[in-house]
């Protein structure tokens, strides 16, 4: 079945892209939650029209984006956290102690837009993370673990 979705959702599509998703899926959830419309001759055109009148938009939010991401490429954070003396972490860091030490240093950035390349750093060291800063577009923060 053909949808058009209202809104962006997780391996189905972005806003007002024309997917086609299992019958169930469409007529069971994304309609009745409002996340999609039936994708009728009338709703392509209507979307043919708010996509045209949004592409001015994104282009502006894609240059932000681009400037965002430069500046986060150059951004290195430092995240302190108790350690023994092996330098072990007693218990360990993750995405929300990185996204306050990103948002302390300026950016707008929420817990859900980083991707650690393993759910929670237990040792002191150098890190890397993604952060989605727009549809496409990724940056790398270096942040250090260091001791208390």
């Amino acid at each position: 079945m053909h949808i058009i979705l209202k809104e962006d959702i997780d391996k189905v599509g972005n806003k007002n892209d024309i997917v086609s998703v299992k019958t169930g899926y469409a007529r069971n959830f994304l309609i009745p939650q409002g996340k999609a419309i039936c994708a009728t001759e009338s709703a392509r055109k209507v979307v043919a029209e708010d996509v045209r009148q949004q592409s001015h938009k994104a282009a502006k939010a894609l240059e932000a984006a681009n400037s965002i991401v430069e500046n986060l490429n150059k951004l290195t954070v430092k995240i302190g956290a108790k350690a023994g003396e092996t330098g072990k972490i007693f218990g360990s860091v993750n995405s929300i102690q990185l996204a306050e030490a990103i948002q302390a240093a300026g950016f707008d950035i929420e817990r859900k837009q980083i991707i650690l390349s393993n759910d929670a750093i237990k040792e002191l060291g150098s890190y890397e993370a993604k952060i989605k800063v727009y549809k496409d577009t990724f940056a790398t923060v270096k942040f250090d673990v260091v001791s208390e």
